[in-house]
């Protein structure tokens, strides 16, 4: 999906209060740039770190700048969360994962005590997919996820465990955002009881599916598959 445009090039001051971002532009003037991530951004909320933000011209917002992409590794990163998701439903539109071709696509579906990111359906069959947004990678060119405990996240894959049974298609998709990862692992080290369920989950039939994106200053889409590691 494209991008807001123009975007405004800076560097990453410090990032606090979870949603907070101060930038230095170039013209050395600092801003305040609302963060649209309420993970912990390790590796991505770097002082120093080339940033990009929007500007926007609503009176209403109480920052006029966000927080878009922070350059990690010599890659551009979407911390965006609330972008994951419209680059996956396009992805999903446009058949552009081989897994999941030719399904009707709804989004926010309740089911259980969760909001489940996507129901799909094809003929007499359903299926509902979950989305996670990967920043971080636990050795080189292995992304993985969460980057902090998610008591949500384990939550949402006990539903999926729970759909499974029920006769859903059930699968957990996690966007990487990293541009030099080439495989996808959970990371244990920071969350174990996640990578124990991710585990169980594939165990009962729960599919995993890792792709990696393609993230530029104008757009963001959902390019390869990457193995997932789960040794």
């Amino acid at each position: 999906m494209r991008l807001p445009a123009p975007l405004i090039p800076g560097r990453l001051v410090r990032r606090y209060k979870r949603f907070l971002a101060d930038v230095e532009l170039g013209d050395g003037s600092v801003v305040t740039a609302h963060t649209p991530n309420t993970g912990s951004m390790r590796q991505c909320a770097v002082p120093g770190h080339r940033v990009l933000v929007s500007r926007s011209d609503n009176p209403r917002r109480k920052l006029g700048y966000t927080l878009e992409l922070i350059e990690v590794g010599g890659f551009w990163v979407d911390t965006h969360t609330h972008r994951t998701n419209r680059v996956v439903e396009e992805a999903l539109r446009g058949d552009a994962i081989s897994e999941l071709i030719g399904w009707q696509v709804t989004p926010e579906h309740a089911y259980g005590e969760s909001r489940i990111d996507f129901l799909l359906e094809k003929d007499d069959s359903k299926a509902l997919v979950e989305v996670k947004n990967v920043t971080l990678t636990c050795r080189p060119a292995v992304a993985c996820f969460p980057d902090a405990v998610t008591l949500r996240g384990q939550k949402h894959l006990h539903e999926l465990m729970r759909a499974r049974n029920d006769g859903y298609r059930a699968v957990i998709f996690f966007l990487v955002q990293r541009g030099e990862a080439k495989a996808f692992c959970p990371a244990d080290e920071i969350d174990p009881v996640y990578g124990q369920l991710l585990r169980q989950a594939q165990a009962e039939g729960v599919e995993i599916l890792a792709y990696r994106s393609r993230v530029s200053a104008e757009e963001n889409r959902v390019d390869v598959r990457l193995p997932v590691l789960l040794d």
